[in-house]
Order: structure tokens, then C-alpha cells, then sequence
């Protein structure tokens, strides 16, 4: 037996051990976990971000305990196990990759893309629309962007950035005739239409609108927290400054990062 396995079995053993010992884990249930395992996600998303391998390293493995963990809990029903789980990833991987494991040829990532959205519908019987494997509770961002990449899937899409960019200022304007209007329903509307657009251009120029925005998220709070320290150097709170002081402070953060 290698590390490898040797370290999963191990981690097996301290899961069984933990359901059967601990006052906290025997009373956990598929639903009282389910809110951690989506804590843990973002807490890898910030960790990947950020580009912390050691924290990355830290939150796989979170996940990963969460995996045995909803796995132990159906085994105790029959309904599946840890081998269940498995064995149905390896039969799946197989089948989306006929590239690897048939006959079928894909040379870029992009016929790999198309190949596997085509698989995940005959593994459906075909019956379920393209778009039905995409989650109700998706972020609406995130939901945009794998419509998106859904539709294209199946042929669905522009074929040049420079159509979707004058989609992107097509969309603005009739969002722009809506504020003149003065039709807040309609603006609304539009405005998630501009949204959508742009976060279609943005897949077209290989951008995942995800990270792009939580980066320039990150960087406004970064530049935030300098003015917020340049105001209490001057023994003032924010709420007393002119506007004009904290641009000043605001283009030094800028200069910084």
C-alpha cells in the first residue's frame, strides 16, 4: 500500500472513530452540514485567491473531511458509502473523456468543454434541459457565467468578442434610456441585462468575472483601510473630512497598490 492510500484508510478510521465517539459528530446530520460545506468553499475560493498554498492545502483537506463525512453518515442508512462516491466519479470521468478513453478526438480544451456538456446530456437520457445542471442557489454571477457556458456548449453563442462588446454598449444604452425615463422597474431590468452582457464579454476575453470582481473588491478595501489610517493619523473620523481630503488619501492608496 502506498502513502497515499495509507493516509486516506487513516483518515477513514478517525471519521469512524469520530461518529461513534464524539458527542458532536454522532448528532450531525446530511442537512446540519450542508452550511459548513459551503463556509469551507468560500474559505478555499479566498485561500486560492490570494495564492496561500499552505492555506489551500488546509482548506482541501476541510473539504475533504466533509466528503467522508456526509459519506459516513449515508453509509449508516445503506443509502451509499466512500466507495459509492468514488466508484461513481472514476465511471464518470471515463465517460466525459472519451478523448482519453475511446476513439473520440478533442486537441483543444475548448472540444473537451463541448464534448463533456454533451455527455452530461446522455447521461440525463436527454430529456432535462441544457441548462437544468446549472444550482437554483448559485451566486447570480457565478449562475451567468456557467449559463453562458452552458449555451455554448451546444452552439449557442456569438462568434466574435467584437459582436458581444457592441452587445455590451447596446445593452447600456437602453439602460441609460430607462434612467431618463424615470422607469425604476424597467431600469432594473435593463440593468441586469448590462450585467449579463458583461459578464458574457468577459468570458469571450477568457476573464472569469468571479475572481475579476472579488479582486477589485479586495483591492477596494485595501485602499479603503489606507484612507481609513490616514484620517485617524489626523485624529478625525471619516464622517468629518470633506470629500476632496479623502480623494487625496484615496489616490496615495492608488499609488500603493
Amino acid at each position: 500500500m502506498d502513502d497515499k492510500a495509507a493516509a486516506f484508510l487513516r483518515l477513514l478510521k478517525i471519521m469512524d472513530e469520530l461518529r461513534e465517539q464524539c458527542p458532536w459528530d454522532k448528532k450531525q446530520t446530511i442537512e446540519s452540514i450542508r452550511h459548513l460545506t459551503i463556509e469551507e468553499t468560500y474559505e478555499l475560493s479566498d485561500a486560492i485567491l490570494k495564492n496561500d498554498l499552505n492555506e489551500i492545502k488546509k482548506e482541501l483537506g476541510d473539504i475533504l473531511l466533509h466528503i467522508v463525512f456526509y459519506s459516513r453518515i449515508a453509509s449508516e442508512t445503506n443509502a451509499f458509502n466512500i466507495k459509492d462516491v468514488i466508484d461513481s466519479l472514476c465511471e464518470k470521468l471515463i465517460f466525459r473523456h472519451p478523448h482519453i478513453y475511446g476513439d473520440v478526438k478533442a486537441e483543444t480544451d475548448e472540444q473537451v468543454k463541448q464534448n463533456w456538456e454533451q455527455l452530461k446530456q446522455k447521461e440525463k437520457g436527454g430529456n432535462k434541459s441544457v441548462l437544468s445542471g446549472v444550482p437554483n442557489s448559485m451566486p447570480a454571477l457565478l449562475k451567468a457565467y456557467r449559463i453562458q457556458e452552458k449555451a455554448r456548449a451546444v452552439g449557442f453563442d456569438w462568434e466574435q468578442p467584437e459582436q458581444v462588446f457592441e452587445k455590451v454598449k447596446e445593452e447600456l444604452n437602453e439602460f441609460e434610456q430607462e434612467i431618463k425615463n424615470k422607469n425604476a422597474e424597467n431600469a432594473e431590468k435593463e440593468f441586469g441585462d448590462v450585467l449579463f452582457s458583461l459578464i458574457n464579454y468577459a468570458r469571450f476575453l477568457n476573464i472569469n468575472p468571479e475572481d475579476a470582481l472579488e479582486h477589485t473588491n479586495k483591492k477596494f478595501i485595501k485602499r479603503f483601510a489606507h484612507m481609513e489610517n490616514r484620517v485617524k493619523e489626523q485624529g478625525k473620523q471619516i464622517a468629518d473630512c470633506k470629500l476632496d481630503e479623502l480623494d487625496g488619501y484615496w489616490n496615495e492608496a492608488k499609488k500603493l497598490n
